[in-house]
């Protein structure tokens, strides 16, 4: 692979600071300063926290602003791919001469100084926004949300938080309660928050902080309704009802993420046929993804092949429900996980619709659980499990036995990046 100018500078960046993660903002306000903040330039901002659903309910709004003719800038992370997917800059994303040159000018004014990998490209973003006009800025939280290098917005125009779960215990802390303070640090004094469904402990913080901010509250199953009705979508919040069709993101968890876009998008004024082009017209890669081209697809051209880089119990529950509705077919998992996730809580609502999973190790990560490893916690979840070398040699296996097998890829959006960055 030739390595783009934006490359060499990335890798330049990942050397500034011993750790990947460092949960202060202390770095980045000194080099917001250094750069003449821009994250006090950017065109409105909605910024998006929460376990699961960020990115989906961040691509639903993108596409109903973009259909009401609005230009968007959008930040989310990791990226699967490129780097550039992370920074779309007025509905577009970042060119590779663009991204080389801002990386580049935060790299020189930081001077060397101590700053995270994410701090620094977030850096990058807010200056790459605040030279371009929009008319609306997208903001998607990191990790957690208080200390997260995005939480340099002083007052955003919406907060949104979607579901809360575990998830990064290491950074986050150990009960729900702990980690929902977290995402809740992203509410501001009289700035409207939106809440997606949560479990009560997690509700009663984020409620609890919104009180102190005085920031308006529009939380799920009190000030705005969604459900699955008649194979359609209904939404409903004070201002009317919304028949809309189901969101083209599959997942019953995609009905409560679009609830959380169209509450923003109206809290906006956004149109209702905007509204719809949110739910129908949404792109999010590698989230129950179907693949249809590339060295995988031509080597079982039987099979159905999908794509989801889904990591923690929540998502190994969103998995499990969307598997039981569709048309029966034999199913088998190829997953490849962190060694930081529940590897268990993920796997365990799989066991059901898993005829066998094939575990491997996520090529190039440091972080990879080993495939033996991972064989293992399935055995233990209550599948069948065996290791292979990667994921051609897996799909090769199950096909072999199972032409028309139905393959599940999961487990880490580290895995799901590289197999796009094949298969895309």
């Amino acid at each position: 692979m030739t390595h783009s100018g934006s490359d060499v500078v990335l890798a330049r960046m990942m050397a500034l600071h011993p750790k990947i993660i460092d949960l202060t903002l202390d770095r980045m306000w000194r080099l917001l300063d250094a750069l003449g903040n821009p994250q006090d330039q950017l065109p409105p901002v909605i910024h998006i926290a929460g376990t699961n659903g960020k990115g989906s309910t961040q691509a639903m709004i993108r596409a109903g602003l973009e259909d009401a003719g609005h230009r968007v800038h959008a930040y989310t992370s990791p990226h699967l791919a490129r780097f550039h997917e992370r920074i779309r800059v007025a509905g577009e994303l970042i060119s590779e001469d663009a991204l080389t040159a801002i990386l580049d000018e935060c790299y020189d004014v930081n001077a060397g100084r101590d700053i995270t990998y994410f701090e620094i490209t977030t850096c990058a973003a807010f200056l790459a926004f605040a030279r371009t006009p929009a008319d609306f800025t997208l903001l998607e939280v990191g990790l957690g949300g208080r200390l997260d290098a995005t939480n340099v917005v002083r007052q955003p125009a919406l907060t949104i938080i979607t579901p809360v779960s575990i998830d990064h215990q290491q950074y986050l802390g150990n009960t729900l309660a702990e980690i929902a303070g977290e995402k809740a640090g992203i509410i501001k004094r009289q700035v409207p928050c939106i809440i997606g469904p949560q479990e009560d402990a997690a509700l009663q913080v984020i409620e609890a902080q919104a009180a102190r901010h005085r920031a308006p509250v529009l939380a799920s199953g009190q000030h705005w309704h969604v459900a699955e009705e008649a194979g359609r979508m209904v939404y409903q919040d004070e201002t009317g009802l919304l028949d809309l069709p189901r969101p083209n993101l599959l997942g019953a968890h995609q009905i409560s993420n679009a609830g959380a876009a169209l509450t923003a998008l109206r809290q906006l004024g956004i149109a209702a046929p905007h509204c719809e082009a949110a739910v129908t017209r949404a792109e999010w890669p590698a989230r129950m993804q179907r693949l249809r081209k590339g060295p995988l697809t031509d080597s079982a051209p039987l099979a159905e092949i999908w794509l989801d880089g889904g990591h923690n119990p929540a998502a190994g529950q969103a998995i499990s429900k969307l598997l039981a509705d569709m048309p029966k077919r034999p199913t088998y998992l190829i997953c490849g996980m962190l060694n930081t996730k529940d590897i268990g809580g993920y796997l365990r609502p799989l066991a059901a619709h898993a005829d066998h999973l094939y575990a491997v190790s996520i090529p190039g990560e440091a972080a990879t659980l080993p495939a033996h490893q991972t064989a293992v916690a399935a055995q233990e979840a209550g599948m069948a499990a065996s290791e292979a070398s990667c994921v051609l040699d897996a799909l090769s296996e199950i096909v072999a036995r199972t032409p028309q097998a139905r393959v599940l890829i999961c487990g880490s959006l580290y895995l799901a990046g590289g197999i796009l960055r094949e298969n895309g």
